[in-house]
């Protein structure tokens, strides 16, 4: 998670937010509990941004930011061409075919990146 570009990352099955202090930035992929909690560690001038939907806490002297993606053909194929000469890149996981989707989604097992499918061999 490092690598791209964040100080610290906080893994809330062994971390505690009230132990991180003040941050500049809290990339929300949670939100209820965990984003109001969030919220009060922004210092002044700092964000908050929310993926999960609108922002239900915010910072105290800061600004937060609700981001909704809704991409079209021409932001897809730019995607496509920054990923392809390396100006972007994304922490892919597991690869599986369609026929194991369900197992896949359904494992118990914790996996970090995100989990593609194949739909053709």
């Amino acid at each position: 998670m490092l690598g791209y570009g964040a100080h610290e990352f906080v893994d809330l099955d062994h971390d505690t937010l009230r132990d991180i202090g003040e941050v500049d930035l809290v990339f929300d992929v949670i939100g209820g509990d965990v984003q109001k909690s969030s919220a009060t560690l922004i210092r002044t001038g700092g964000t908050l941004v929310s993926i999960v939907g609108p922002v239900e806490a915010h910072p105290a002297d800061g600004r937060s930011v609700d981001f909704v993606v809704e991409a079209d053909r021409a932001q897809l194929m730019e995607i496509a061409a920054r990923v392809s000469d390396g100006r972007l890149w994304s922490n892919l996981g597991v690869t599986a075919s369609i026929d194991d989707a369900v197992a896949t989604f359904n494992s118990s097992e914790r996996r970090t990146g995100k989990t593609v499918i194949t739909v053709r061999p």
